[in-house]
């Protein structure tokens, strides 16, 4: 078992635990909590062995095998496949001492090698190696291709693949779902539900904790609070506690009168859809956890528009995609005032392909798009972090987009978005991946959008600023369209789920539990279509077929080229990126007398940053395109 006896932790002057004791024991799945720069991390390392405590003890059982998931991955030539079955680095030292074996013609050392590779499950190493590819999201074309060839994001998955292929007694995940799609934070949740070992986890995503915790890690105020019991049952929990506060049983007050009054609301329509009927239970779980968050750092609505038109977006028989290869055909979606709508559907199917449209961001390939004359839409991706100046600051920002507005209300709306005193005057530059996106959707709301389209919009984002843009989105009078892997946000802000899948998008009459159950059967359908030839050429014309086959080998050609060449352009970026942040890490930069370097190397970085982004887009564009022909030639 894990026991921390009087632990106290440091990070420079600062306390990040004091006097924390724990005993877990083997088995325990825990999810560690608490807000950014609390010290879960370092607790990670502590547990690690990397870092040690400054006073007390932390015992984990020296026979444990331990498996943690690393942050970053080097620009490898080792193929995907490979790179997974290195996590277990046991086979690897076997495998490396049986081709030592076999060189020196040692029988009775290859014997015995064989045996302990036989003992280990070795031999089933690379179809377990392919699962866990798969479940990930990566497809058997991309098994074979090199780390380097990966984007940041899907390296990140590789990671996570690598640490699920080593045998431990005990997993460290740090952050998992950051990179993944819901298909892949599903088939993830089965994995670790059925992972025997002591697993901690740090994650913002409460439904996934809600999954595959058990017991719940809360650092709050320098003390290491246990609580026994997943996510929801921690909120209950806590809520209990500060309500016996005086202070915190106020704010208490006004939180559940909110939730209340969209109970009151979404009950008059419970019988529109099964949607909706999950929707006001959560609320009225909602009811229970608000005292939980009284103290949360942040607090903003989202402002109604001045001016509204019905329809306010008709898209009408569309095909949507890039030229010469269209992915969603005959589209037609009218959204209105009071639309609320989630987009699900497998990776790669054309969710975000859907939402840039909404934006404007892609041109129609055929068929209408005709915005409202007073459609006003607020759009929020990933690639607009990079997008900041990172040379400016949050109220200069804010300054430049609302000119006419006074300092002081700028700051009040700010602090709303967790940027309190001081804050508001550091550089962008250096703030982290959650605190530009709280400012970029800082930036957007404050324009009275009346419609909304989120694409991920809570990556990077912890659970209470996530718990503070869903109180937002519920109080939004807009419409709302809404790309994200995170379930609570979806159930609690949507009324209506649109299903893109083979080249369509439909109304989906279920909720996100029906959502995946039907997902289970689609990829059992997809894993017997591509195991069964014969059954599917049974369904369509042969010769037409061919035809088709030859045609899309003619475009895999350059198709491959182009991509090979982002690719090396990919790996070049980043390599001047990590550079670039290596002389930004140096203290000395930020010296008055190296402002101009500084600033130099900023603009360097903001450069790169968005060159990069321009890339991995055109890569991941061009690679679903090399996917889906892939998929037709198999």
């Amino acid at each position: 078992m894990i026991q921390l006896k009087s632990v106290a932790l440091y990070r420079g002057s600062k306390c990040l635990l004091k006097d924390a004791n724990l005993t877990a024991y083997p088995g325990w799945h825990i999810a560690l909590v608490g807000h950014n720069g609390c010290g879960k991390s370092s607790l990670f390392a502590l547990l690690q062995g990397t870092l040690h405590a400054d006073s007390g003890e932390c015992q984990v059982p020296a026979q444990w095998r331990v498996a943690h998931m690393a942050q970053e991955v080097e620009a490898l030539d080792t193929l995907a496949l490979d790179y997974v079955l290195d996590g277990d680095q046991a086979l690897r030292r076997l495998q490396r001492e049986l081709t030592q074996a076999e060189t020196d013609h040692d029988a009775h050392r290859i014997g015995e090698l064989h045996q302990q590779l036989a003992d280990i499950d070795a031999y089933t190493a690379e179809s377990r190696a392919a699962k866990l590819l798969n479940g990930l999201g990566f497809t058997q074309a991309q098994f074979q291709l090199p780390v380097k060839s990966f984007s940041g994001g899907w390296r990140m998955r590789l990671n996570l693949a690598q640490t699920l292929m080593c045998p431990s007694d005990m997993m460290l995940l740090d952050e998992p779902t950051n990179h993944l799609d819901l298909d892949a934070i599903l088939w993830l949740e089965d994995w670790l539900r059925n992972y025997p070992g002591t697993l901690i986890l740090i994650s913002h995503d409460r439904e996934f904790i809600d999954a595959v915790s058990q017991h719940i890690l809360h650092i709050e105020h320098q003390a290491l609070n246990y609580y026994s019991g997943n996510y929801s049952a921690f909120e209950i929990q806590r809520a209990a506690r500060l309500a016996n506060q005086q202070s915190a049983f106020e704010k208490q007050q006004r939180e559940v009168a909110h939730l209340q009054s969209f109970i009151d609301r979404f009950k008059a329509k419970a019988s529109k859809a099964k949607q909706a009927q999950s929707r006001i239970k959560m609320l009225e779980r909602m009811e229970k956890i608000a005292p939980a968050h009284v103290d949360s750092p942040f607090h903003f609505t989202i402002p109604a528009a001045e001016k509204v038109s019905n329809p306010l977006l008709d898209i009408g028989d569309a095909e949507l995609g890039y030229p010469g290869k269209p992915i969603l055909h005959k589209v037609a979606l009218q959204l209105r005032p009071a639309s609320r709508i989630g987009l699900i559907g497998p990776n790669g199917a054309g969710k975000s392909t859907l939402i840039k449209t909404l934006a404007g961001e892609i041109d129609l390939l055929s068929g209408r798009r005709i915005p409202g004359e007073h459609c006003k839409i607020g759009y929020f991706a990933q690639h607009q972090l990079d997008q900041l100046d990172m040379n400016a600051t949050p109220l200069l920002t804010m300054q430049r987009n609302a000119p006419k507005t006074d300092e002081q209300t700028l700051r009040k709306y700010l602090g709303g978005f967790g940027f309190h005193g001081d804050a508001v005057h550091d550089s962008i530059g250096r703030f982290s991946g959650g605190e530009k996106a709280r400012l970029a959707l800082a930036l957007i709301i404050w324009h009275k959008p009346n419609l909304l389209l989120l694409d991920e919009p809570t990556n990077h984002l912890d659970l209470e600023m996530r718990h503070a843009l869903t109180l937002a989105l519920q109080d939004y009078e807009g419409a709302l369209v809404l790309v994200s892997h995170d379930r609570s946000l979806l159930r609690a802000t949507t009324d209506d789920l649109f299903l893109v899948a083979d080249g369509k998008v439909d109304i989906f009459n279920g909720d996100l539990d029906d959502y995946a159950k039907w997902l289970n059967d689609y990829r059992a359908q997809q894993l017997q279509n591509s195991n069964d030839p014969d059954a599917a050429d049974a369904k369509r014309d042969r010769k037409a077929d061919r035809q088709r086959a030859a045609e899309i080998r003619n475009q895999l050609r350059p198709l491959k080229k182009q991509i090979d060449k982002l690719e090396a352009d990919i790996a070049k970026l980043e390599t001047g990126k990590k550079e670039l942040e290596e002389q930004l890490a140096d203290p000395a930069i930020y010296d008055s007398s190296n402002k101009a370097k500084l600033a130099d190397l900023l603009k360097q970085q903001r450069e790169i940053s968005a060159t990069l982004e321009e890339k991995e887009m055109a890569w991941m564009e061009l690679s679903e395109q090399l996917q889906q022909m892939e998929n037709e030639l198999s």
